[in-house]
């Protein structure tokens, strides 16, 4: 976390490790897992076929760089992002070393520095704990940082059971409504633990009764990948990329974040910049579908401090802006 205030502790949920029994081919309260979920799509498609996730909107999660965002504030950031190509940003918190203007910066001015540098707010990873506290608050605040979408990367629920994440699923559509009544979609990010079996029921998987009892016209989802193919990894049976086949109108977000193969680690991979690993993105990207209106995000959580300093994190947002326009040419 660093210095960059948050409002959300981004794994917390994470204590709570899975204790369900691993099933394969799970199936889903609300009826049987879809074949399309179970089935693995060949690891590329034809050459030069479109692709669903555009090259021309390249985006970056901030929490990456959240170092520079304290210590330079959002105009450098922002400024550098620019110059690199992004052109899409999600929001990790809104809030600068206050030292920078002597106070902190206000939604209003972030606004104006994204017009500013030709980028526009995709998103932004709020707290469970400030949905249900000041919901409306932070609908005002994407709508004047001109957003379209907001969400959580926050589980549906701390407890692993079926009617724990039911109970979830009924928040959410709450949520959601309230969202789309402001022109908005409510979404919800992934990690590792979704993808683990219930508890009580462990021939169902939770990310399938979270899927199954949410209102598509309401609730989206922002496919982690890298934590997709960690839930793989730890939870067999299901292939991401086939999620998004059989909802594509759902998945609008896509954190695109790499790691190397490593069978000695917990999670089967190590987090690193985009380009450096060796995770399917060839595969995935041509496996989705050809919906076409997927936002591709960077994200890597490990960036600052794991390269040298300067440029540090912002050395690994170029190079990895750079691998993945590369993967979606």
């Amino acid at each position: 976390m660093g210095r960059f205030t948050h409002d959300f502790d981004r794994r917390g949920f994470l204590r709570a490790a899975a204790a369900g029994t691993v099933a394969i081919g799970a199936a889903s309260v609300a009826g049987a897992l879809p074949a399309a979920a179970q089935t693995l799509a060949p690891d590329a498609g034809p050459h030069g076929a479109a692709l669903s996730i555009p090259k021309d909107a390249i985006g970056i999660q901030l929490y990456s760089v959240r170092d520079k965002v304290y210590d330079l504030g959002f105009r450098a950031v922002f400024e550098e992002l620019s110059r690199m190509g992004y052109k899409e940003v999600e929001f990790a918190g809104y809030t600068q070393n206050p030292s920078i203007l002597g106070r902190q910066i206000t939604l209003q001015e972030i606004r104006t520095l994204l017009d500013d540098n030709g980028l526009r707010a995709i998103g932004s990873h709020i707290g469970i704990g400030a949905f249900r506290s000041n919901l409306q608050q932070e609908l005002d605040k994407a709508q004047i940082l001109g957003m379209p979408n907001i969400g959580t990367p926050d589980a549906p629920s701390g407890t692993q059971t079926v009617a724990a994440y039911q109970a979830a699923a009924e928040e959410f559509n709450r949520w959601g409504e309230a969202a789309s009544a402001r022109g908005l979609k409510l979404y919800q990010h992934n990690h590792w633990a979704e993808w683990a079996f219930a508890q009580d029921r462990p021939e169902v998987r939770l990310y399938d009764v979270f899927l199954n009892n949410t209102d598509p016209a309401h609730v989206y989802l922002e496919m982690d990948v890298y934590w997709a193919f960690v839930g793989q990894f730890r939870y067999p049976g299901f292939d991401p990329a086939a999620y998004v086949r059989a909802h594509p109108y759902r998945y609008t977000l896509f954190h695109m974040k790499d790691g190397k193969t490593d069978p000695n680690a917990a999670d089967g991979y190590d987090m690193t910049e985009f380009g450096a690993g060796d995770m399917r993105y060839q595969r995935f990207i041509h496996a989705i579908g050809p919906f076409g209106n997927h936002h591709g995000i960077w994200e890597q959580d490990t960036a600052p401090g794991t390269q040298p300093d300067p440029p540090g994190s912002l050395g690994a947002a170029q190079r990895s802006y750079t691998a993945l326009a590369d993967l979606l040419s």
